[in-house]
């Protein structure tokens, strides 16, 4: 039998400083950090530039932890275009493939709605994460034109979904 907590043991909770630097053991090199954090997030970094660039204390972070406190997945949202949109979303590279990503997923989107008062959520994805997308589409997020006035990331997909198509 697996000493492994179960995600089923998970908890969303507000992100604390010791994620921040927990998190910032995920990303070894320019491309995951990319792929993570956006072109313009930079790498390699120290804690102040990825406090920075991770927009840290300026939005709100949730951090999906074991029973025991570890940091099992990350990510942050904030209102734009009428929309929780969901940003620097990661699950632990030790603990991927396990169902995190999904309920990480679709507790931020809960919870964000909520906050914000919206019921439809959005997010941007690089075009080269592939498992992202594959999740993103299998929780019911579709591409969808930009709102007005704003420009995509380049190598990224713009995704939308309603909260109850997400949420479930």
């Amino acid at each position: 039998m697996s000493t492994e907590p179960s995600h089923l043991d998970a908890r969303l909770v507000p992100a604390a400083e010791s994620h921040l630097v927990e998190l910032m053991t995920w990303f070894a090199d320019r491309e995951s950090t990319a792929l993570w954090g956006g072109p313009h997030f930079r790498h390699p970094f120290t804690e102040a530039t990825f406090r920075e660039d991770a927009y840290w204390g300026r939005m709100p972070a949730l951090a999906l932890v074991g029973p025991g406190g570890e940091l099992l997945a990350f990510g942050q949202f904030y209102l734009r275009a009428g929309r929780c949109q969901l940003a620097r979303l990661a699950v632990s590279p030790a603990r991927r493939r396990q169902g995190l990503g999904a309920r990480l997923v679709r507790e931020i989107v809960a919870e964000g709605c909520r906050r914000l008062a919206v019921d439809e959520c959005s997010l941007f994805v690089a075009t080269a994460n592939e498992p992202a997308t594959r999740l993103y589409r299998k929780l019911g997020f579709a591409e969808a034109p930009l709102p007005e006035g704003e420009s995509l990331i380049e190598n990224a997909f713009y995704m939308t979904a309603p909260l109850s198509v997400v949420a479930g």
